[in-house]
């Protein structure tokens, strides 16, 4: 939860115009009230306006924008390197509060009129490593789905039907536990989600996907559902305690099939299978890079370039299928 009474009266502007105006997310929310509380906590040590070095102990309601008017670029950069050396924070989470605090300091110049100078205008976004993203292939992806589908298991018609939208669909596991069963449509086999940013796509969902998801209904409670907050007699996906199901709950699942399946889930993660899902319709399904960017909802075609890598075999069958090959 944002402990908006803490918070300067310009970061709750900031993060009210983010919510109302940006229509980001609430996660958005939250890891912008995070970033910037972090940020601001090391200025007022940076400008040795507190004595107290532990961030859980300093106050940042009473920075004024005096305080945030005397900023300039270079006390920006001592905020990231102290987050590179003394936090060993990953280049991701450094590009992640970097884009923060250029957002924030934009609003307060550009929007809100708040301070003249913007010290974030010429701010750059960290290196980033461009790492091969981690995914199954196919036989262990089929090994997952076979070891899901148990029917020792109470639940397996539910955990069943998730790993498959899962490695089907491509799915964010904020998606999948928002789906109500009203957002399929099952006259045109598909299924409408909300991703990031609050933005709705519409997936296309295959015959495996749609049996998946039959076998579940056809077993999925219809009494007792609990009426809350999270709209829980709305929801696909439900828990043993007839609410929507959890992310967490979904990790665990996701984590006992990979071991049932024999797989390291170390290594895998319900992220790991959106990876897999998007990998395996690049190589197998010849999908365009365009199109697989709009069905994972992505607003770059920079972050679905990644699942462009190609293995050895694929450079092998790209030279083998020369027209030339055989002159």
């Amino acid at each position: 939860m944002i402990d908006y009474a803490n918070n300067p009266d310009y970061l709750n502007s900031f993060l009210n115009y983010s919510t109302t105006i940006l229509n980001k997310s609430p996660n958005s929310i939250k890891e912008y009230n995070y970033d910037l509380n972090m940020f601001l906590k090391y200025i007022k040590i940076h400008f040795k306006l507190t004595n107290e070095h532990d961030f859980s102990r300093i106050e940042i309601k009473d920075i004024s924008l005096d305080i945030i008017k005397k900023i300039k670029l270079e006390d920006i950069h001592s905020f990231i390197s102290y987050l590179a050396i003394e936090q060993k924070s990953k280049p991701a989470t450094r590009a992640r509060k970097v884009s923060t605090i250029r957002i924030f300091f934009k609003y307060l110049t550009q929007k809100a009129h708040l301070i003249d100078k913007n010290p974030a205008e010429f701010l750059e976004t960290p290196k980033l490593d461009k790492r091969l993203p981690k995914y199954l292939n196919l036989d262990d992806s089929k090994r997952l789905l076979q070891a899901t589908n148990n029917t020792d298991n109470r639940n397996h018609e539910r955990d069943y039907a998730i790993i498959t939208l899962f490695l089907n669909c491509g799915l964010r596991l904020s998606e999948l536990v928002g789906i109500n069963i009203a957002d399929i449509d099952f006259n045109e086999n598909k299924l409408t989600v909300i991703g990031k940013g609050n933005k709705e796509r519409t997936i296309y969902l295959n015959n495996a996907c749609i049996h998946a998801l039959n076998d579940y209904l056809a077993v999925k409670p219809k009494e007792g559902i609990k009426h809350d907050k999270l709209n829980s007699e709305k929801a696909l996906f439900l828990s043993e305690r007839k609410e929507r199901i959890s992310r967490r709950t979904v990790q665990h699942i996701v984590y006992t099939k990979l071991l049932s399946a024999g797989l390291d889930p170390s290594k895998y993660s319900t992220h790991k299978l959106r990876h897999t899902a998007a990998t395996l319709m690049y190589q197998y399904g010849e999908v365009d890079i365009r199109a697989l960017q709009v069905l994972l909802g992505h607003e770059s075609i920079a972050t679905t370039e990644i699942y462009t890598h190609v293995d050895n075999e694929q450079v092998r069958n790209a030279i083998e299928k020369n027209p030339l090959s055989n002159m």
